[in-house]
């Protein structure tokens, strides 16, 4: 007797190597600078603010980058899917505020409650049963408007830094024509050489030190469960797991949503008592891994994610001297190269969004209250542009019936 039951075809073999590119390497590299450069002086003014010592705030950086690494990597490869993970930027801006007076054991503590909130969303499944009803034209939506403000940033810097970011423009949009995977590398090749013409590097301060993880003993308290954990969980779910995984959505990539958020949960715990707040599917960073510009292959641009994980294992593993390597680079050089390595996933986004006249207005809804970044409660605006898009869904489908 035969089965009527069609086998599942065996994926390909596993070949990292093989299906990696120059533009899945450089996408890696952008994804990793774009993230230390745009929020790694959150940490340490979270750090100073609640006077923890120098080998400390390094160990936070560490136990960050480390987990994000082996993640990213593992994630990545496991699931063929350019899976990027990020610590939480909003978290660490609302730790500027809520560390101060709190004993750092205590902190330690409530993260470890935060991450186990987390952990416990993913393995249930809960978190997965809300993504499935997000339409994906809002997804779309969610992603153009959470990129859109990062976009703008080339023109905004072109105001103080004209011949840098014109430079970078023009050479990004000739190779585009002729050679579009080089594009970006090249853009960031004469951007760092008319930076350094124009005496804009400064490696002053640029020095080579490896970092130590420092174990800090956790413990826990109500008042820093509640003044700690609970916001930094929210925060985490709405301003990153969720537009995390549109972007993923956006872009085609289906992976189920539980073990992306229970590993990172998880690991988020274990790396706690080193000063890891939180490590959580990362927006903006993806996207430059899931974007044409990452590889022509989308089959293939898990590459540009386990190249990112691989820059921040690098990085991890040098602690502070990645934030004095990267504030050598002018502030509109890494502006203007994130921006354009974003500008393919924008355009996808608006055209997804827009494609279905039915979803239209609340896609609309979506974007322009994402793109605004208004912030609400502590939740940023990715949080507020899907809720408002749901409600215009609602509201407009209800009046249509």
């Amino acid at each position: 007797m035969t089965s009527s039951t069609t086998p599942v075809p065996p994926l390909p073999p596993l070949r990292p190597l093989a299906d990696t590119s120059p533009s899945a390497i450089v996408a890696g590299f952008v994804a990793m600078m774009t993230g230390y450069t745009s929020s790694l002086i959150l940490m340490f003014q979270a750090g100073q603010a609640a006077h923890l010592t120098p080998a400390q705030i390094s160990s936070w950086i560490w136990a960050l980058s480390i987990g994000m690494g082996v993640t990213t990597i593992g994630l990545s490869l496991r699931y063929r899917t350019p899976v990027v993970v990020a610590w939480s930027t909003p978290g660490a801006a609302l730790l500027i505020t809520s560390l101060p007076g709190v004993p750092y054991g205590e902190a330690i503590g409530a993260f470890i409650v935060c991450n186990a909130l987390i952990a416990i969303c993913g393995l249930t499944g809960g978190f997965e049963t809300i993504m499935r009803r997000v339409p994906p034209a809002l997804a779309s939506a969610l992603l153009a408007g959470i990129l859109f403000r990062i976009g703008l940033e080339i023109f905004v810097a072109a105001q103080h830094q004209t011949a840098l970011v014109l430079a970078m423009f023009f050479t990004y949009l000739v190779v585009k024509r002729v050679a579009s995977r080089y594009a970006i590398l090249l853009a960031l090749i004469v951007g760092t050489a008319v930076a350094g013409g124009l005496g804009l590097l400064d490696f002053s301060h640029f020095n080579i030190s490896l970092a130590k993880p420092v174990w800090t003993t956790p413990s826990f308290s109500l008042p820093a469960t509640i003044s700690i954990a609970i916001p930094l969980f929210v925060v985490a779910m709405a301003s990153q797991n969720v537009p995390g995984l549109a972007v993923l959505r956006a872009d085609g990539y289906n992976v189920g949503a539980s073990p992306l958020i229970s590993t990172t949960g998880i690991a988020s715990v274990l790396l706690a008592p080193f000063g890891s707040h939180g490590i959580h599917l990362a927006a903006i960073t993806a996207a430059i891994c899931t974007g044409r510009e990452a590889h022509e292959d989308p089959a293939k641009r898990y590459t540009a994610a386990v190249w990112s994980g691989v820059f921040y294992l690098i990085a991890g593993t040098f602690g502070a001297t990645i934030a004095a390597l990267f504030a050598a680079f002018p502030k509109a050089l890494v502006v203007s190269i994130a921006a354009l390595a974003l500008f393919g996933s924008i355009m996808n986004g608006l055209a997804n969004a827009m494609h279905d006249t039915k979803q239209r207005e609340a896609a609309l809804i979506t974007f322009m209250v994402t793109a605004s970044g208004l912030t609400l409660l502590s939740i940023g605006s990715a949080f507020w542009g899907l809720i408002a898009g749901m409600l215009t869904l609602a509201i407009l489908q209800w009046r249509r019936t």
